[in-house]
């Protein structure tokens, strides 16, 4: 088992675009082939786009994209850059008058930084897929969908860290898994080895972290309305060869890595979404293939927030007294 780059797994190509003013972007996966999609969302607030089709018994078995954003449910619009793109290179379901890009999307919430009136969009999508083109530096933290990514906002933004985005990928033999995530989660970043936080709500007065399931308890009787604006997105690709129904079945033991770094996770307040996208290049077991993606979702989400870099007067990883 070695580390890969994820944007080297076999059969795709990954590509950001950001914009500063507006702490928001976007991330696309391209598989010109097409692959084998799956989903499992588990939050409670998602914000997705064609996860319908994901549905074994649908008819459409192959997808060209996934686009995962910020700017909330207006992000989607992302999608429709990276369809005009793909169809420009004639890649799509063919319908005989026309080839339909089918590209999947789900959005996290980043409004409350940056400005909130810049949002991914249709050119946002397009430069994300040009990007993808040359793309090929595995970069982690304030990149793509989550640029403007934070973590730990049970009390709302005055107390959160910087989220970001996080890759990892391993090859076995001559299987290849890898995911991407965009961290942006209600709850507090845990590392499992030890079950401490490394980011979430965090008191900056006090250099210390608050522990959203202690407060979330401290609030039993008399709750109080947590902050709205949440929700970790990610995906695995894999080189196997898989059914719609594994490709799902990859997705949701891949939510275990959420589970094991995000306390709590799948919330009512987060969209919790992962996709799979499988590019059927070798035979391999999904039973195998979906404990290794739990586990590089795992340390996706590690590295995408310790690789957070400050920014808007929201703290980091790096830069909190511990």
């Amino acid at each position: 088992m070695k580390e890969i780059k994820f944007c080297n797994i076999n059969g795709i190509k990954l590509g950001h675009a950001q914009d500063k003013q507006g702490g928001t972007g976007c991330s696309v996966v391209i598989c010109e082939n097409g692959a084998t999609g799956g989903v499992d969302v588990r939050g409670g607030a998602p914000g997705t786009r064609e996860t319908d089709l994901l549905n074994p018994m649908e008819m459409v078995d192959k997808i060209h994209a996934v686009v995962l954003s910020g700017g909330s449910a207006f992000g989607l619009d992302a999608s429709s850059g990276v369809m005009e793109y793909l169809e420009n290179k004639n890649i799509g379901f063919d319908v005989t008058v026309a080839k339909v890009p089918i590209v999947c999307q789900a959005v996290l919430f980043d409004l409350s930084f940056g400005n909130p009136n810049v949002r991914p969009d249709k050119s946002m999508g397009i430069r994300a897929c040009l990007n993808a083109e040359e793309y090929s530096y595995d970069i982690n933290g304030n990149i793509g969908a989550g640029f403007g990514a934070t973590v730990g906002k049970f009390l709302g933004p005055d107390y959160a860290m910087k989220g970001g985005l996080g890759t990892y990928a391993i090859k076995v033999g001559d299987l290849e898994v890898g995911a991407i995530v965009a961290v942006n989660c209600l709850g507090d970043v845990i590392n499992p080895k030890n079950l401490n936080i490394i980011s979430g709500a965090y008191d900056r007065n006090k250099n210390k972290f608050l522990n959203t399931e202690n407060l979330l308890l401290s609030t039993l009787e008399k709750p109080i309305n947590p902050f709205k604006g949440n929700t970790t997105i990610g995906l695995i690709v894999t080189n196997a060869n898989f059914t719609k129904a594994e490709a799902n079945k990859v997705a949701s033991m891949a939510h275990n890595g959420y589970a094991r770094t995000i306390y709590p996770s799948h919330t009512m307040f987060d969209g919790d979404t992962i996709f799979t996208m499988a590019t059927n290049k070798i035979s391999a077991d999904v039973t195998t293939v979906g404990m290794i993606a739990a586990k590089v979702m795992e340390k996706a989400i590690l590295r995408g927030v310790k690789s957070a870099e400050s920014m808007f007067g929201v703290p980091s990883f790096k830069n909190i007294i511990r």
